[in-house]
Parts: C-alpha cells; sequence; structure tokens
C-alpha cells in the first residue's frame, strides 16, 4: 500500500512522542549543566560526587525501566505514558528545593528563600557536611526524576508499535528518538542562561513543568489506532499491515490478548540480544550527555555559558542520526531484506563511527572543535543505532509484550550506564590528583581518553554477540 495515499495521523502521534523525549532530555540535562559552575561551589562537590549521583541515577533508571515497562503494559500506552511524565516532572522540579532543604537538615532554618539558602549554608564550616547531605537530597530527587523517565521509552516504543507498520519503525523511532538530540541541543543554550539570570534553582522548576504541559495535551491526542476517530479506515489497513503478513509465516499464532511476564520474555534469546546490546551501548551516549560539559571544562577551561556553542555545535551533528531511521527502510524496500535484516545491516554500519573516538583526544591538541565534531559523529551514530536496536524489539515481539522487553533491555542499558558514570568520576580524579600518565596524555586528559577509547569499541561488540545470539529474524508468535 502506497504510504502516500493513506492518512497521516500516525505522524501527529510521532510528534508528540517527539516532544516528550525533548522533554526528557532537557529534564536529564539540567544538573550537568548546572553542577559544575552554580551547584559545586555552593555545595562543595568534587567530580566523584558528581560521578556518584550520576551512577546512582544511572540504577535507579535501569531498575525502574524493567518494572516501568511492565507497569506501561498494565497500564496501557496512555495512562501509563501520562504516569511516568507526571512523576518525572515532580522530580524535576523537586532538585531545586535541595538547597533549601540542606540548609534546613544543617541549621534547622527551613522556610527560607533560595538566595537564603545559600546564605545560610555559607555560614557552615563543616564542608563534608554539607557535602552529604546535600549530595543525598540531590540523589533523592534524581530517583523520582529516574523513576518517572525509565516509562519514557517503553511507553513511545509501544505507541510506535502500535501507529506504524514494522518497515516504517525505524524510521519513526529515529524521529521521536532525536527528540533526545534535540533536548540535549536545547540545554547548553538555554540552561545555563536560565540558571545565571534567576539562579540554578529556577532552571529545574522551569524545564520540570514542561512535561506538565505536555500531559494536557496527551490526554485528548492520543487513543490506540482502532479507536480513534481521526485514524482513517485506509491509514488503520496501513498501520495494520503487518498483521496479514506475519499470518502466512509457518507456525503464526494471532496475538492474544493476555498479559505477559518479564519471565516469560527471559526464555528468548531475542530478549537478551537486545538487553547485551542495550548494556554495551546505553553507557556511551549516557557519557557524552553527562560529561561532555565537565569535558570542557576541565580540559579546555570553559565555563559553561562558553561551552554552550561547542555543545550546540555537538547536538546539531547529533541530528543526523535520523538517517539511521530511514536507512533501514532502504534495505528492505530496494534490497528485498527482511526488517531484521535491513536493521541488523544498518546497525553494522553505524557501530564503526564510533571508532573515531579513539582519535578525539589526540587532536584535542590541534583545536578543541575537532573532538567536538568527532563525540557529535559518534553521538549521532548511537542515536542511529538507538532507533534500530529499539525497533527489534517490535520486529520480534508481540505488542502486548513490547514495553515489559524494553524495560529489561533498559535495566541492562542501565547497568552500563552506571558502570561509566561512577568508573569515569573515579578515573578523572584519581587521573588528575595522580598526575597519570597514560599513552602520552597526562592528568585527566588521560582519563579522557581511556574513557574515550573504551567507548569507541562498545557497539561493534554488541553488535557481534547480538548477530550470534539472533542469526536470522524470527518474530516471537507463542507468547
Amino acid at each position: 500500500m502506497d504510504n502516500q495515499n493513506v492518512g497521516k495521523y500516525r505522524w501527529t502521534i510521532c510528534a508528540m512522542l517527539f516532544f516528550a523525549t525533548t522533554i526528557n532530555y532537557l529534564d536529564r540535562q539540567v544538573l550537568s549543566l548546572t553542577w559544575s559552575d552554580f551547584i559545586a561551589p555552593e555545595f562543595h562537590w568534587t567530580n566523584n560526587d558528581y560521578g556518584n549521583i550520576t551512577a546512582l541515577f544511572s540504577i535507579f533508571y535501569a531498575v525502574s525501566m524493567l518494572f516501568a515497562g511492565k507497569f506501561v503494559d498494565w497500564m496501557d500506552t496512555k495512562k501509563g505514558f501520562l504516569w511516568a511524565i507526571g512523576v518525572w516532572s515532580v522530580g524535576a522540579c523537586l532538585h531545586a528545593f535541595c538547597g533549601i532543604a540542606t540548609a534546613g537538615i544543617l541549621t534547622g532554618n527551613w522556610f527560607v528563600s533560595f538566595e537564603g539558602a545559600k546564605e545560610i549554608i555559607g555560614t557552615v564550616e563543616d564542608t563534608a557536611a554539607i557535602i552529604s547531605v546535600s549530595v543525598t537530597l540531590f540523589i533523592f530527587a534524581r530517583l523520582i526524576l529516574a523513576v518517572g523517565e525509565a516509562g519514557n521509552f517503553p511507553a513511545a516504543i509501544k505507541a510506535t508499535a502500535e501507529y506504524f507498520p514494522k518497515k516504517d519503525r525505524a524510521f519513526s523511532t529515529s524521529i521521536f528518538n532525536a527528540g533526545s538530540t534535540v533536548g540535549a541541543l536545547g540545554a547548553p543554550i538555554s540552561i545555563p542562561f536560565i540558571a545565571e539570570a534567576y539562579g540554578w534553582e529556577m532552571a529545574f522548576i522551569i524545564i520540570g513543568a514542561l512535561g506538565f504541559v505536555w500531559m494536557g495535551f496527551w490526554i485528548f491526542i492520543y487513543e490506540k489506532p482502532d479507536k480513534h476517530s481521526k485514524v482513517s479506515p485506509s491509514e488503520l489497513a496501513y498501520i495494520q499491515q503487518d498483521i496479514l503478513a506475519d499470518s502466512k509465516i509457518e507456525g503464526y499464532v494471532p496475538e492474544s490478548a493476555t498479559k505477559v511476564s518479564m519471565i516469560e520474555c527471559l526464555k528468548y534469546n531475542q530478549t537478551w540480544a537486545f538487553a547485551f546490546g542495550k548494556f554495551m551501548t546505553d553507557g556511551v551516549w549516557w557519557f557524552f550527555l553527562f560529561w561532555t560539559p565537565a569535558y570542557l571544562s576541565s580540559v579546555y577551561g570553559m565555563d559553561s555559558t562558553e561551552a554552550a556553542l561547542p555543545l550546540f555545535v555537538l547536538y546539531m551533528i547529533t541530528l543526523l542520526s535520523i538517517i539511521g531511521g530511514w536507512l533501514p527502510t532502504y534495505f528492505v524496500d530496494k534490497k528485498g531484506m527482511n526488517p531484521y535484516e535491513g536493521r541488523m545491516r544498518a546497525m553494522l554500519i553505524f557501530a564503526f563511527f564510533p571508532l573515531l573516538a579513539l582519535v578525539a583526544q589526540p587532536l584535542g591538541y590541534i583545536s578543541y572543535w575537532l573532538p567536538i565534531i568527532i563525540i557529535g559523529i559518534a553521538a549521532a551514530a548511537h542515536q542511529a543505532w538507538s532507533a534500530n536496536i529499539f525497533t527489534t524489539v517490535g520486529d520480534m515481539f508481540p505488542k502486548k509484550a513490547i514495553a515489559t522487553v524494553v524495560g529489561i533491555g533498559g535495566l541492562a542499558g542501565g547497568m552500563g550506564g552506571t558502570l561509566i558514570n561512577k568508573g569515569s568520576g573515579m578515573l578523572f580524579d584519581y587521573s588528575k590528583e595522580s598526575e597519570m600518565v597514560f599513552m602520552g596524555f597526562q592528568g585527566i586528559e588521560a582519563g579522557y581518553f581511556i574513557i574515550f577509547s573504551i567507548c569507541s569499541v562498545c557497539y561493534l561488540i554488541g553488535w557481534t554477540v547480538m548477530k550470534t545470539l539472533v542469526p536470522k529474524y524470527k518474530p516471537i508468535t507463542d507468547l
């Protein structure tokens, strides 16, 4: 069926998923863009303190993903998404009150303004207590943020599977997944300036409030396609074209409405392939997201406003990831591959681009723009990879299990993110204090070179194991 001759309401849903993901990443980035210049001086944080917070966020996010996927499958897409973004928006705003709470716990002065809290904390001589209390409070706020944010991708992938046929899912996923890039792109040109003008607290509140606005639109815009008045019969037929195609596969069993458990999903190689791919690669993206501002500060001496332009350029490059959604469709339509074969071929191509990170630090001696461009290319490759690895779940699993499997993979990805965030913080403090020398680099630059090198090979390892576990397209029909 020619998709030019059917309705296009599914793209309205895709746009809503895009905006949700944009808000998700804006909320996630506020801390990384304010801690060095605004929060660390107030609370006396080190790289390791920040690394602890980001690592624990990764753990919270990982564990929450496991249950968020199951929650979304249980609540279904519309209500599940509303709960997710509501919880994370509350968590985002809670960060703003960590200073007031720190002052209250340390001195008993609870009813003060944001500026008043700063003044009170400045009179406390026990810096260890300030660090301990403030870090604990930020960890709590990150916990609430992580619990809510974990629902974004399971709900978005489930909505995509409901509104798009398999051959279009990578492209639609790459579009909504580009929201992570746009969120990361908008963050450095907005958050530091909000913090500079109104205080770091207002950056959390203003950005956090965007989620509540999105919820108002979602309530009226989303409904399942077979029940939505704005989805025409021709568009519904286009969306559901895979039902006819899958019915011709030997051993096909029509999907039932029964719920599936996580234990049932773990019986399949397809689940383990997805989980391993996420474990190997999610941490790379989180490293780029959380540590690139610190990299520009530590290695090139930039403050958050000076780093705004390089970070903006970096994430503009990352928008090239939209090609990642088009390439599998090309392989399917032009080369006659099935969706899984086309997706894996595209993912192998994307897996080679992060190897450029091996030369990011060496070329940084010429100009900081060279590592920025290289990191941008590697980040674009990640997002293209991410759009496709998410879509492998929709290729293989029935709709009722998609969010659950995405949640399992999210747990694995979060574990990878935890390792790289915690490890990076420890390594950067150690390399800086010990003046460590590695491959011609000294101090914290040696630390960054090591992490860049690790990031560069993760995708090829992940692809190889995934292909070994699931060498050919094999949709699951017995769940």
